[in-house]
């Protein structure tokens, strides 16, 4: 049987820029609010489902749920469908569009809000590389950072995330998560100390999920 990964050496890899249709899901009036959230939803996810845990956050605020741009079914009988932010096929360009497009999505949001309006953000499991890289990558001023249950990306330029940080960033972690240790968050904690960003974290008890009193508490600190 002939092995179909090897590539036919005149076969040539070409890329094309094109416009699609981004999907988002919102709370929150953007016309009084005095905080945008961009909350960023982990793998297999969609973002109208992950954007619930939110709904009793509102008041005072727009909590904003983008929706990865590559979805998929999650069962063989093609009844669930999730979204993935990228995979490692192609993935400079799928950094670079997911990147972009966060940039676009708030600057067509904070158009309809008051000027000066922080923007903080949420990543949870690949939300959180997701997050990171955005914030070094892209060009949207982030005040707060809050990263649960991820990990950072191994290429993450932590001089520049250092730059980029406006207050200490939150680290979150579930002591029953079945992807991550207690010893993992300590890692990442060390590594963006060592960068000179400061940080804090934040462990509850229970698995890979939001878990509501932590959310509460992070979302109503002042800085």
């Amino acid at each position: 049987m002939a092995n179909c990964s090897v590539i036919d050496p005149l076969v040539e890899e070409h890329s094309l820029r094109v416009q699609r249709t981004a999907r988002y899901h919102l709370v929150g009036d953007p016309a009084t609010a005095t905080e945008l959230w961009v909350v960023v939803h982990g793998y297999g996810q969609l973002a109208r489902y992950f954007l619930n845990h939110f709904s009793s956050l509102v008041p005072g605020r727009c909590i904003l749920a983008p929706e990865a741009l590559s979805r998929f079914y999650l069962d063989s009988a093609h009844d669930r469908v999730g979204a993935t932010w990228m995979t490692r096929e192609d993935r400079q360009h799928e950094i670079e569009d997911h990147v972009g497009y966060l940039d676009d999505l708030v600057d067509h949001l904070l158009k309809r809000m008051t000027n000066g309006v922080p923007v903080h953000t949420l990543g949870f499991s690949q939300g959180v590389a997701t997050i990171t890289r955005w914030a070094t990558r892209g060009r949207t001023p982030l005040a707060r950072m809050i990263l649960w249950s991820g990990s950072l990306p191994p290429d993450l330029d932590l001089d520049v995330l250092s730059e980029r940080v406006g207050n200490a960033m939150d680290l979150v972690l579930g002591d029953q998560d079945p992807y991550a240790r207690i010893e993992d968050l300590h890692i990442i904690a060390q590594r963006l100390t060592a960068a000179g960003i400061p940080n804090r974290m934040h462990v509850f008890n229970g698995g890979h999920k939001l878990e509501a009193l932590t959310l509460k508490r992070l979302f109503e600190r002042s800085e």
